[in-house]
C-alpha cells in the first residue's frame, strides 16, 4: 500500500494510491452533497465565516447552522446529542458530562489520522478527558478548537488620553489609580455584562491571576481530587472585585446590561475599560479603528507573571453525527487552511493554533489584533494560560457564578461568601 500526500490550494489531502487493496483514504467530506448540522453560540460570527469559505473551496458541503445563547448551549447541548437528530459540530460550553455520558465523539482516530501530533500539547490538553469525565487535562481527545482565545483588558484611547493614561499599567496598584482617576473625572471606569451570564468572572479571574498561579485554577477547572476555588488568594482577588464594586468602578445598571450591551456602550464610548477576549479584536478594530486598545491583567506586584484565561474556542462531534468525519475534516482545514487561518486572526481575533511550522497571519501594524496576539505570546512564554472558570461542570456557570456574582453586585454577597456558594455549587455536582 502506497499513500502519496499532496499539498493543494493549501489544502492538506491524503489520497490512496493502492484503492485495489482496499486502502481508505484520510477522513474527509467526500464528493457527494453533504449537510452539516452545526449548533453554535450567537453573536459570534467566525465559525459562519469560516463555513462559507469551506463551502467556497468545498461546494458539495453546505451548513445548517442553529445558534443560541451560551446559557441556553450549556442547558440544551446535552439533550440535543441525545436525541435523534443530533448535530454535526458543536459549540461545548462545558465537557465532563458530555464525556460521560457518551455525548461527544472520541477524537483519537482523527487525531492520528490528520497528523494533530503536530499541534503543540499543550492547545489540546484543555479539550483532553478521562472517559469518567474527570478529571480533564489527561485521556483521550474529545473536541478542538476553532481557535485559541484569551481575555484581557480593552481600553478606550480618547477616554484614556483625558484622564492621562498614556500607557497600559503594569501593576495592580497603577490599574487602581486609573480607575480611579476614571471615576473623578466623571467616566465610567468599567462597563460589564452581568445579566444573563455572569461577565463579572472575567475581571474576577483575571484577579485570581494577579494575585495567584494558574494551576491551582486550572486543578479546579479540570476537576482535579481535592481541588478547591476557594482558596486564599482567590479570596484576595474577590475582595478586590468587591472593592471595584463598592468604589462604584462599574456601571451602575451592570446587573441589567447583557453581552451585546457590553459591547455597544463600550463601542460608543459609554466607559474606559471592558473586560473581554480577543475574539473581538477584529471588530473592534473595524467598529472603533484607532480608537481601541488592549492589555493584559497586570500582576499584584511588579515584574510578576502574567496570567490569563486562554482556552481553545471548543468544539466537539456529536457521539451519533451522521457526518462525523466531515466535521473533523473541517475543523483540520480550520487550523491548516491558509485562508481559514486568515479568517481566523481578522475575524476572530485569536492565535489559530495549528502546528507550529505556519506562520501567524499578518495583521495591520498598531492594531488591537496585533495587541491581542502580542499578549498571548507573553502569556505562552510565561505558561499563564488558566481554562474558564465557568467550564469547569455542566452548570457551574449558570447555577454558580452567575447568580454569586449578580447578588455581589447588588450588594448581597461578599467575596468570602461568594467562593464558598460556588465551591458548594461545584461538590453538588460532582457528587451527583
Amino acid at each position: 500500500m502506497t499513500i502519496k500526500k499532496l499539498e493543494a490550494a493549501g489544502i492538506a489531502l491524503t489520497l490512496s494510491v493502492a484503492a485495489s487493496t482496499g486502502a481508505l483514504a484520510a477522513p474527509s467530506c467526500g464528493t457527494d452533497p453533504v449537510t452539516v448540522s452545526a449548533y453554535l453560540e450567537t453573536g459570534f460570527p467566525l465559525a459562519g465565516k469560516l463555513a462559507d469559505e469551506f463551502s467556497k473551496q468545498f461546494p458539495n458541503v453546505k451548513f445548517d447552522i442553529k445558534e443560541d445563547q451560551f446559557a441556553n448551549l450549556m442547558e440544551n447541548t446535552p439533550r440535543l446529542l441525545a436525541g435523534d437528530a443530533p448535530p454535526d459540530l458543536v459549540r461545548l460550553p462545558s465537557m465532563s458530562d458530555l464525556v460521560a455520558n457518551e455525548l461527544l465523539k472520541n477524537l483519537d482516530g482523527y487525531y492520528a489520522d490528520f497528523g494533530w501530533d503536530q499541534f503543540p500539547a499543550s492547545q489540546l490538553i484543555q479539550l483532553r478527558v478521562e472517559p469518567e469525565g474527570r478529571p480533564r487535562g489527561t485521556g483521550s481527545l474529545y473536541a478542538m478548537g476553532l481557535n485559541y482565545s484569551m481575555t484581557g483588558v480593552f481600553y478606550n484611547k480618547e477616554l484614556a488620553a483625558k484622564i492621562g493614561m498614556t500607557a497600559p499599567p503594569t501593576t495592580l496598584a497603577e490599574l487602581d489609580a486609573i480607575l480611579a482617576k476614571a471615576k473623578a473625572a466623571g467616566i465610567t471606569p468599567i462597563i460589564q455584562f452581568n445579566k444573563t451570564n455572569g461577565g463579572l468572572a472575567f475581571p474576577l479571574q483575571d484577579l485570581m491571576g494577579a494575585y495567584g498561579p494558574p494551576e491551582p485554577i486550572n486543578d479546579w477547572i479540570f476537576q482535579k481530587d481535592g481541588a478547591t476555588i476557594d482558596t486564599p488568594a482567590n479570596l484576595k482577588a474577590a475582595e478586590h472585585l468587591e472593592g471595584w464594586v463598592k468604589a462604584g468602578y462599574f456601571a451602575p445598571d451592570t446587573n441589567a446590561i447583557d453581552y451585546f450591551g457590553m459591547m455597544s456602550g463600550f463601542m460608543k464610548g459609554d466607559a474606559l475599560f471592558m473586560f473581554n477576549g480577543d475574539w473581538e479584536s477584529g471588530n473592534l478594530d473595524k467598529q472603533m479603528a484607532g480608537k481601541a486598545g488592549f492589555f493584559l491583567m497586570p500582576p499584584a506586584e511588579s515584574g510578576g507573571r502574567h496570567a490569563a484565561m486562554s482556552a481553545p474556542l471548543t468544539y466537539g462531534i456529536g457521539a451519533k453525527a451522521p457526518h462525523a468525519d466531515c466535521a473533523a475534516f473541517f475543523l483540520n482545514w480550520v487550523a491548516t487552511n491558509p485562508e481559514a487561518r486568515k479568517i481566523n486572526v481578522e475575524i476572530g481575533g485569536s492565535n489559530p493554533g495549528g502546528p507550529t511550522s505556519l506562520p501567524i497571519p499578518a495583521v495591520a501594524p498598531g492594531s488591537v489584533t496585533e495587541a491581542t496576539l502580542a499578549a498571548g505570546s507573553v502569556i505562552a512564554k510565561e505558561n499563564g494560560a488558566m481554562d474558564f472558570i465557568a467550564n469547569a461542570t455542566g452548570a457551574i456557570f449558570s447555577a454558580g457564578w452567575t447568580p454569586e456574582l449578580q447578588k455581589l453586585v447588588g450588594g448581597k454577597q461578599t467575596a468570602d461568601g461568594l467562593l464558598k456558594a460556588v465551591q458548594k455549587e461545584y461538590a453538588q455536582e460532582l457528587s451527583r
